[in-house]
């Protein structure tokens, strides 16, 4: 990673693990906003170690699920439908 990549990934880090005690859960757009008052470069670096956090998050959550459904005997929870079909992403 570069020096940037490694500043805005520590960042995202730190503010996702506040949230929680700072009772709010969109609290990392705030921070980008700040950012990107003062840098766009390191803005961007940042918004995508938040999704890319986020996004790990979920899809650890839904294997979790899936994993404890399998162990319970229950139906494995549904996939979101895949709406990007087509758009190259």
């Amino acid at each position: 990673m570069s020096f940037i990549q490694d500043l805005a990934d520590q960042l995202a880090k730190d503010v996702l693990a506040s949230q929680n005690e700072l009772q709010d859960d969109r609290f990392y757009e705030q921070v980008g906003r700040v950012l990107g008052a003062a840098s766009p470069t390191l803005q961007e670096a940042y918004m995508t170690s938040i999704r890319i956090r986020l996004a790990e998050a979920r899809g650890r959550d839904f294997l979790l699920r899936a994993l404890r459904a399998k162990r319970d005997g229950a139906d494995a929870p549904d996939a979101p439908r895949d709406v990007s079909l087509g758009s190259g992403h």
